[in-house]
């Protein structure tokens, strides 16, 4: 049964016309609250990883659980339909589970909270967030096993539940979740940070809801949904065709020996709606790469995505979601079966935006976006320091954006916009390490008439005994190019022994050995060049040499003669670059990822020092 929504309040609200002045006052205070609510959270937590990197979503819905503003689209609906409690004034609820909220949350490690908000005895809103904990309990630090065959291997499992119940927190549950975890301080201020995050967007919708009346203001959010249904329709209608099209991706391994795991996708339109069909994505695997990936959650994915490219402007909620149509195979990798494991999701949520950049891009490739930087790579280092207290550092790395139409790919950045690197004077003042390196990759970008983005080599100076742990993806398979642009360059883990012995680590591993004086050179990838490298502007090129983003030898893949100092040979580019078109056989491929799976497979030891994985045996 779902959830029982009890009212004091039986009068129900009014759907009203909202002037326009009206409607723009509420809408930007929706919007200042949302931002209110990142700040309270970052000012408060304690954990880098939602202090320092932002990991964390908030968003504020309406009394039906549609979100009006945010990041991360609704959790509301999977909640309600899935709790059978009731939902009262004064309630705050918690949940990590994602088998029991309907993948609103997809692994363990983020802790949702929810909070009705309440008016005159009525359900006005819903504000809720989520975080990343840097542990909740499980066999390794930092609750991601890669070798976890099952969810119960990955921490402490939190079912829908009151945390605060009339107001009062039920601190013997809390007591018995923080138990659970290696850093019980950071969990607790964080779940405060979040806890007063939401609590303080309700003041904010309370205030709106005094202000202008209760019917007004709900009515404007119902028309702020209406707002985003009439643009999105209008950009459903451009970029999505009738006409079947369909792209898949991989991802390279799943840590224990299997790979690559496609994910296909076929897109289409129906009238106003989009179709998105994942049948032919293969079955889930025996490790923790699963994803269970929400059906609102794409249908988030793809309004952020589409409204960035396309319009920027437009506010970005769920009015549109009756128009996304979204099927998902149950018991593929995307949607497995209970109690697959679920922890090192990271690499096919982030996967699913380079899936929709490729089939958005068929039908129209003057606005695709090449492969990019689509992961949010983990490095985990733990153990106990000088003074034998216990230390536990989670952080995200960042790499090469793809090429754009707009544009070249930013270098060393992350997947999602609002997240931030954490300073490397932070990390060194509270943990036994030292930043030695933190550069670009020169030429790990794409070539192309746009390139793709540079990868960061980060160079960990590791001062304490301990284990380190890294997720990552992209070692085997390249971030394609599009247009004629070239792959980017792939990732690599490399450990220096303080005796200089040097070993690559595979890209998926947990419980590494260190020891003290131990380098860690952590790589990642770079994005997908854009068009045509032999049209990228000789000014540019100079500009890119000289601050080192693309080396002499590597601007030769553009067709371009350049000295060290920049210095382009103009003669000898013009001739280079006739010489490269006149080898041309045909058009320029609208792909290009670097060769067939068997033949990346095949080059993998002697380019990475890696063998390929073996193939799944579902593997088409």
């Amino acid at each position: 049964m779902p959830a029982q929504l009890i009212e004091t309040n039986s009068t129900p609200l009014q759907q009203i016309n909202v002037d326009t002045v009206t409607l723009d006052i509420i809408e930007n205070a929706m919007a200042n609250a949302r931002n209110e609510m990142d700040a309270v959270l970052f000012r408060t937590a304690m954990s880098p990883g939602i202090r320092e990197q932002g990991d964390a979503f908030p968003m504020i819905a309406n009394h039906e659980g549609k979100m009006v503003v945010g990041q991360f689209g609704s959790f509301i609906t999977g909640f309600t339909e899935s709790y059978q409690g009731t939902i009262e004034e004064g309630d705050v609820f918690l949940t990590n589970d994602p088998y029991m909220c309907d993948g609103a949350v997809s692994h363990l490690p983020d802790w949702l909270i929810m909070v009705p908000v309440f008016h005159n005895g009525r359900l006005i809103n819903w504000a809720a967030m989520f975080g990343h904990m840097s542990d909740v309990g499980g066999k390794v630090p930092g609750s991601l096993p890669t070798d976890a065959k099952t969810i119960f291997e990955e921490g402490i499992r939190i079912p829908p539940l009151k945390i605060y119940r009339n107001g009062e927190l039920n601190s013997d549950v809390l007591e018995l979740i923080l138990h659970n975890v290696r850093m019980p301080r950071w969990n607790r201020s964080d779940f405060n940070a979040i806890v007063a995050s939401c609590r303080t967007a309700g003041k904010r919708c309370v205030e709106l809801a005094k202000r202008f009346g209760d019917d007004i203001f709900t009515s404007a959010l119902g028309m702020m949904l209406e707002r985003n249904y009439v643009a999105m329709r209008e950009i459903i209608r451009t970029v999505v065709p009738e006409t079947k099209q369909t792209f898949e991706d991989y991802i390279c391994d799943d840590g224990a020996g299997l790979g690559p795991y496609t994910i296909r996708c076929s897109m289409w339109r129906e009238g106003d709606k989009a179709i998105f069909d994942f049948e032919g994505t293969d079955p889930q695997a025996p490790s923790s790469i699963n994803f269970y990936l929400n059906e609102e959650m794409f249908k988030m994915f793809f309004g952020a995505f589409t409204i960035n490219l396309f319009d920027p402007s437009i506010l970005f909620n769920d009015g549109f979601y009756d128009l996304v149509d979204v099927r998902i195979p149950q018991g593929s990798i995307l949607k497995p079966n209970f109690p697959a494991a679920l922890s090192c999701r990271t690499h096919l949520l982030g996967r699913i935006f380079d899936i929709m950049g490729g089939l958005l891009g068929q039908g129209n490739p003057a606005a695709m976006s090449a492969a990019g930087f689509s992961d949010s790579p983990h490095f985990m280092y733990s153990g106990y320091d000088e003074n034998n207290e216990w230390f536990q550092l989670f952080q995200i790395g960042f790499g090469g954006i793809p090429g754009r139409p707009a544009g070249d790919g930013p270098d060393g950045h992350s997947l999602w916009p609002g997240f931030t690197n954490v300073p490397n004077e932070f990390i060194e003042a509270y943990f036994p390490l030292r930043i030695e390196t933190y550069e670009t990759i020169t030429d790990s970008g794409g070539a192309g008439k746009h390139r793709g983005g540079n990868g960061l080599r980060v160079g960990y100076r590791l001062l304490a005994k301990g284990e380190i742990s890294i997720h990552d993806d992209r070692w085997l398979t390249y971030p394609w190019g599009v247009s004629g642009g070239t792959p980017g360059q792939r990732s690599r883990k490399i450990l220096v022994r303080a005796d200089g012995h040097r070993e690559v680590l595979p890209s998926k591993c947990d419980n590494i050995k260190v020891e003290q004086g131990d380098l860690l050179l952590f790589e990642t990838w770079g994005g997908g060049g854009w068009g045509d490298p032999t049209e990228r502007e000789l000014e540019v090129m100079s500009l890119d040499v000289k601050r080192g983003l693309i080396s002499v030898e590597g601007a030769l893949r553009y067709g371009v003669v350049v000295a060290a100092d920049g210095t382009v040979d103009s003669a000898a580019t013009e001739a280079l670059r006739a010489e490269i078109r006149a080898a041309r056989t045909g058009e320029l491929p609208l792909f290009d990822r670097g060769g067939t799976l068997a033949e990346i497979k095949a080059r993998a030891l002697a380019e990475t020092g890696l063998p390929a994985p073996a193939t799944p045996q579902w593997d088409r």
